[in-house]
């Protein structure tokens, strides 16, 4: 017994002394991992006016170093991001994705600007505000939206509503006047720079649908949409229905040739299949050029063989005497 035990004493110190990631242990001092907040997942993420907050408690800014070590949990990191958030894509997602990642134990705080605001600063949108806001809500990373954000930041803002940080890509926002809406932010150490997606943004998405505008007003006629929802002129809509039936008639035609190119294939296919079936139950002779030679025709006549050969021709008779005195390598042999 006692070395049994002794036993599962010491496989419970080899548990414990066992590397960590990275062939670390605990005494290399790794911070244990702090469960991160994630109020957003399992519903959407309410908003800032409907959270009511404990104004009771002195709130006092954590320092980047704290952030990055990890806070307490009930003490998460309160990182702010604004945007417009039109056309809600994946580049803005990846873009709260990187702001939630920033510390340990993040409390995403988004914020998204008015109709109003958009349409004086940067102009018109798409969406409406409250698709807008609805969007945002829905995005996995998110924990609590903003209506109604300032385009530029206050102290009064930043402490009302207790932010830490806030997150957007390094590039200057030049707007309102301002080389960098951001500039003041940088200043007090609050920014955290997140990066941009290539090759998605709202203004590619909007210059897609403006390059190819026939092809979707006509997909829309379509579906059921009338000339005047889509702002279409009469002349318009009979030119897409127009080329609406062109292009069925094209597809035809296609379908058509297509189908005409498999039968052929197919038809070629089984007269290759008949001829190396019949080669295969009837093989060809062997050409002329085989190495195999000939026997020369024997002059004799041997006594037990009962057929007569048919009389020659004076012609061939000649030869048959010719070749009567010529005695072939196979016969020598």
């Amino acid at each position: 017994m006692d070395t049994h035990s002794s036993a599962k004493v010491n496989a419970r110190k080899r548990r414990k002394e066992a590397p960590g990631p990275n062939g670390a242990t605990q005494e290399d001092g790794i911070p244990s991992k702090v469960p991160r907040s994630a109020v957003g997942l399992r519903q959407p993420a309410p908003f800032s006016d409907e959270i009511k907050v404990d104004s009771s408690k002195p709130y006092v800014r954590v320092t980047m170093e704290e952030a990055c070590r990890g806070t307490p949990y009930d003490r998460p990191v309160r990182v702010y991001a604004d945007g417009i958030f039109d056309l809600f894509h994946s580049g803005h997602a990846r873009a709260l994705m990187q702001a939630k990642n920033l510390f340990p134990n993040t409390y995403l705080i988004v914020g998204v600007c008015s109709d109003e605001l958009t349409h004086n600063f940067k102009g018109f949108t798409v969406m409406n505000e409250n698709e807008r806001y609805d969007a945002v809500q829905h995005c996995r990373y998110v924990d609590e939206v903003v209506r109604n954000a300032p385009w530029t930041l206050t102290p009064e803002f930043l402490a009302e509503h207790r932010i830490d940080f806030v997150a957007h890509d390094d590039i200057p926002y030049s707007s309102a006047g301002s080389d960098d809406v951001y500039k003041h932010i940088k200043e007090a150490g609050m920014f955290a720079p997140t990066q941009r997606t290539e090759g998605i943004s709202t203004s590619d998405i909007i210059t897609r649908i403006v390059r190819d505008y026939d092809v979707y007003a006509r997909r829309n006629l379509q579906r059921g949409y009338t000339a005047k929802e889509l702002n279409v002129s009469f002349i318009n809509e009979k030119k897409y229905h127009l080329q609406e039936r062109v292009d069925k008639v094209k597809k035809k035609v296609k379908d058509v040739e297509e189908r005409s190119k498999e039968f052929v294939q197919k038809k070629h296919m089984l007269k290759e299949g008949k001829g190396r079936m019949l080669q295969a139950i009837s093989p060809k002779q062997s050409p002329s050029s085989s190495p195999t030679r000939e026997r020369s025709p024997s002059p004799f006549r041997w006594p037990f063989s009962g057929k007569t050969s048919p009389p020659s021709s004076p012609a061939n008779l000649s030869r048959h005497k010719a070749a009567a005195y010529d005695i072939s390598e196979d016969e020598e042999d």
